[in-house]
């Protein structure tokens, strides 16, 4: 049941981006230029997304359990380092030099938009080497 859950909530996200037309970069972009063509359709569907994420909390934690798993995983970090302040500063820069995010640029792929391929190799190289630089990177113990 998890596998197919998790499809049907891929499917449903994809699906509320391209029908609210954020695959298409340029309305990331104009939404940036308040000076120039200014396009506040993503205000609505952050304020959509909101409402749908508060009350889908509300639900599941009125649950003894989540709908498809045995216990629920929440991040317990709360911590704020240069890792989260440089991950956030690149991913904002990424936004909003691309007009894309990963969701979005994902579910672009099936339109088969130019602009999605080129960043999702992109995010994959990035992801590799990621991968790569923090394999060779030694790791210091946390001094007690």
């Amino acid at each position: 049941m998890g596998r197919f859950a998790i499809f049907v909530s891929g499917l449903l996200f994809g699906s509320g981006l391209a029908i609210s037309g954020m695959v298409n970069p340029m309305k990331v972009l104009n939404f940036l230029d308040p000076a120039g063509a200014w396009d506040p359709t993503l205000i609505f569907v952050m304020a959509g997304g909101l409402i749908v994420t508060l009350l889908g909390y509300r639900l599941a934690f009125a649950r003894s359990r989540p709908f498809a798993a045995d216990v629920f995983s929440l991040p317990q970090s709360r911590t704020i380092d240069a890792k989260l302040i440089g991950g956030s500063a690149l991913f904002g820069l990424g936004w909003g030099l691309s007009g894309l995010c990963p969701g979005p640029a994902i579910a672009g792929l099936v339109f088969g938009r130019i602009e999605s391929v080129a960043f999702v190799a992109a995010m994959a190289a990035g992801y590799v080497a990621t991968r790569m630089i923090a394999a060779s990177t030694p790791r210091v113990a946390a001094e007690g």
